[in-house]
């Protein structure tokens, strides 16, 4: 009865190490997940990949992801299956052996309608691992393999404006426009617009606006709204303040503007100084530029009345020549000339 016992301890003890001589299982150490973008932009796709760091026949890998910034594209390297918030991908070899594969990879497109930034995370399980000729199988890999990134717009700097039209005169009341804006503002949860000003010694300045309570701040004094901040961020931020600004004296002032981060040990967001000159008073008024008009003296007299010119009258080409030569009448009219002065001369003499 013993020696049955010890044969089949024996035989049990050979045909285990048998069963682990043809299958071995292993930990798959190397495997690394990669992203090829850590920020993504709205509309923008990112890939992810799980390097094996060895050659796999078979495989099935889980890819979740957050479907509320993300959607599914496309698997390389395997048959997908999309199930809404997560991707299961399934391979195997079936040339046995001579197909293997180091990689796979899944490709996600960002949201194109976020606004906001959105850090966000892929999780990679898997299960089913096994070598090229399945000869070793690796354990199933249960703790998820985490990628982060974040999904945000391309932000644009926040832009500071101060306006206002004509000069300013010291003490005198000038109605200014406060804006700050931006076409896709960085968001912030507690922001405040305050102000700095340099002014000429022992002159001051004050911009006041008044909020939808009617409560007035003086921005230099005490900046807008809320101490504790407001907030702001988003696609066409854009606020404008209608202010009154007084300058007790005149000479060169210079404002800035200062958009600052209340969260953040009031961390300045954005700023832009504005440089003004006061007048003392108003510029006299330009009288228009007319030419003066002297009339003229009595020893002048009258100025003289500019005769009309003659009309130049256009000369005409004959359109008959002149005859040339001598008229046949004239030696004739001599003649008879010679002959009344001969015949008076003899008659004179006769007598």
């Amino acid at each position: 009865m013993k020696k049955t016992i010890s044969l089949i301890t024996l035989l049990f003890v050979a045909l285990l190490f048998l069963f682990t001589g043809f299958c071995q299982a292993a930990s798959l150490d190397a495997i690394a997940v990669q992203t090829d973008k850590t920020t993504v932009r709205p509309g923008e796709e990112v890939r992810v990949t799980i390097e094996f760091g060895t050659s796999l026949g078979a495989y099935t890998f889980d890819v979740s992801y957050d479907n509320k910034i993300f959607d599914y594209v496309s698997v390389e390297g395997g048959t997908p299956n999309n199930t809404g918030d997560k991707v299961k991908v399934a391979y195997h070899d079936s040339t046995g052996g001579s197909n293997p594969r180091t990689n796979m990879s899944v490709l996600f497109k960002a949201k194109a309608d976020i606004t906001t930034s959105n850090p966000t995370e892929f999780t990679v399980t898997g299960e089913g691992l096994a070598n090229a000729d399945a000869s070793v199988t690796y354990d199933d890999i249960t703790s998820p393999i985490i990628k982060n990134v974040t999904v945000e717009p391309a932000y644009v700097d926040y832009t500071l404006t101060i306006e206002h039209s004509g000069d300013i005169i010291k003490g005198e009341e000038k109605e200014m426009k406060l804006s700050y804006s931006s076409p896709m503002g960085r968001y912030y949860e507690h922001a405040r617009l305050v102000a700095e000003a340099v002014t000429p010694s022992g002159a001051t300045v004050n911009l006041i606006g008044t909020d939808s309570s009617s409560a007035e701040h003086d921005i230099i004094q005490s900046g807008w709204g809320d101490a504790q901040g407001y907030k702001i961020g988003g696609k066409d931020v854009s606020q404008v303040l209608n202010v009154r600004a007084t300058f007790s004296e005149a000479g060169d002032y210079a404002i800035t503007l200062k958009l600052i981060d209340r969260d953040n040990s009031d961390q300045v967001i954005s700023q832009q100084t504005f440089n003004f000159t006061v007048l003392a008073e108003k510029k006299p008024a330009e009288e228009p530029n007319t030419p003066e008009i002297t009339p003229p003296s009595e020893e002048q007299g009258e100025p003289p009345v500019e005769q009309p010119k003659e009309e130049v009258k256009e000369q005409q080409t004959p359109t008959k020549l002149p005859k040339t030569g001598v008229d046949g009448y004239v030696p004739a009219i001599l003649i008879l000339m010679v002959l009344t002065t001969l015949y008076a001369y003899y008659h004179k003499k006769v007598k």
